[in-house]
């Protein structure tokens, strides 16, 4: 499937809400195992939502929260077919945007726990390493974190 330039933007209705669901259970679940209760842990409530289409099919998601002095960007999922288009990095730089104008980021930096192959992937878009690798959900990660540029 040839890919157009990617649209990116907050989740906006409950058909793009389920689109996020869907691409999260095809990365998680269904190609990374992770368990199903740990994937929908209940926080999407508290959560902006992120998508991004291409052709008009929803192909990449991400959520955020405000939590203290940070960001929290999670559940980073592009469908196998989207990845390595740049669609990925195009959702990350658009949320970082969107987020950090919005007045509550003031004072915060953007923080997130990488699985560790993608590691280089967030390094391009000026985050850091900033702890030593763990397990979650069965899978190698690290925290990294990027200040909220003006």
């Amino acid at each position: 499937m040839p890919f157009e330039t990617p649209v990116c933007r907050r989740v906006a209705t409950r058909e793009e809400m389920d689109a996020c669901f869907a691409i999260r259970e095809t990365v998680f679940i269904a190609e990374q195992n992770v368990d199903p209760a740990i994937e929908r842990d209940g926080l999407d409530e508290q959560c902006i939502h992120y998508i991004a289409e291409s052709g008009g099919l929803p192909v990449a998601t991400a959520r955020a929260r405000f939590l203290g002095d940070k960001i929290k960007i999670e559940r980073v999922a592009v469908l196998k077919e989207a990845r390595g288009t740049g669609t990925g990095a195009a959702l990350m730089r658009f949320l970082m945007v969107d987020l950090a104008a919005d007045e509550g980021a003031a004072g915060r930096n953007f923080f997130l726990s990488s699985q560790s192959p993608a590691i280089r992937f967030y390094e391009r878009l000026g985050f850091s390493v900033c702890s030593e690798e763990y397990m979650e959900a069965g899978i190698p990660h690290r925290d990294m974190r990027a200040e909220i540029s003006d």
